[in-house]
């Protein structure tokens, strides 16, 4: 069982898919998560997320997003991660309920490395790159991270409005 109440995910969703698949494809594209996505994404939360969850709660999101800004800057300060994927990761943690962590992070793993081994295999597929001859990411040796983190939100949000409370 999710800690995130059903009916809050069904809320958030279609707002929030549309910009999950926005930085997939953009990152693929260009190797850039666009920081009007990171703010769309955080103004779904500001105007939503006090409707459908507990004020409480809503306020603890935005300790969620500071924590994981600085975490994601320190990272992205020493090149382990890209600074649009540190402010999409910063803009996705509002979303995450506090008790649903232990859940979100092998989630987010087995998302990274689904998307990782999906992207790299189908790089190799002339026929493939044909449909998409300009993206970046199929010449890059960096891997696209939006693809990991708009999927993952994209499944969290769907796992927490199927099973959730």
């Amino acid at each position: 069982m999710l800690v995130l109440p059903a009916s809050a995910a069904l809320w958030f969703l279609p707002a929030a898919l549309p910009i999950a698949y926005w930085v997939a494809w953009s990152d693929m594209k260009s190797m850039r998560i666009p920081n009007r996505a990171v703010l769309a994404l955080l103004g779904v939360y500001l105007l939503i997320g006090p409707l459908v969850l507990p004020l409480e709660s809503w306020a603890w999101g935005w300790a969620h997003f500071a924590v994981i800004l600085v975490i994601g800057f320190v990272l992205s300060a020493g090149g382990m991660i890209g600074a649009g994927d540190a402010k999409f990761a910063a803009a996705m943690a509002p979303f995450v309920a506090l008790g649903d962590v232990a859940l979100f992070l092998p989630l987010f793993a087995a998302m990274l490395l689904a998307a990782f081994v999906t992207h790299r295999a189908l790089r190799a597929v002339p026929q493939v790159r044909a449909l998409a001859p300009h993206w970046e990411s199929w010449e890059r040796r960096e891997f696209p991270m939006g693809l990991a983190l708009g999927g993952a939100l994209a499944l969290y949000l769907v796992l927490a409005a199927s099973l959730g409370q």
